[in-house]
């Protein structure tokens, strides 16, 4: 099997967790880039991820085939983290493990692992990621 390219998408979007400290996302807002997403990337630096959003919520599953650094998932609904799942491992062959809550989300945001706890992301928390203007 051929493994997709990694892909480096632009930075449009910013999650502010307070005045001092946002987090520059890239946006995976195709379904191929979605399905891509972070796949033979190297680690993301600190205050950087990729944002999945979805147009309406749905039960969200991610896996890390062909990923090559843990990750940590920020599950997302109305605004609100409902969900973490921290240092998940990668999955270098089938099967992978999916991660992710069995209610409905509508969105994800992926980070390094050790990101969530390093910057005191919990449950509840409220969200707002707004684009960055070009």
């Amino acid at each position: 099997m051929d493994l997709p390219a990694p892909q480096q998408l632009p930075i449009t979007a910013q999650w502010c967790l307070d005045q001092h400290r946002c987090i520059d996302l890239e946006v995976a807002s195709t379904p191929m880039q979605k399905r891509i997403g972070l796949m033979q990337r190297t680690p993301l630096p600190p205050l950087r991820g990729m944002w999945f959003p979805f147009d309406q919520r749905q039960p969200l599953r991610f896996w890390m085939l062909n990923t090559l650094a843990p990750l940590d998932m920020v599950f997302i609904r109305d605004g609100r983290v409902m969900a973490i799942e921290a240092d998940v491992p990668v999955c270098p062959a089938l099967p992978c493990r999916g991660y992710g809550p069995s209610e409905p989300s509508d969105g994800v945001v992926e980070l390094g692992a050790g990101e969530v706890r390093r910057l005191g992301i919990q449950v509840g928390d409220q969200i707002n990621i707004v684009p960055i203007p070009r």
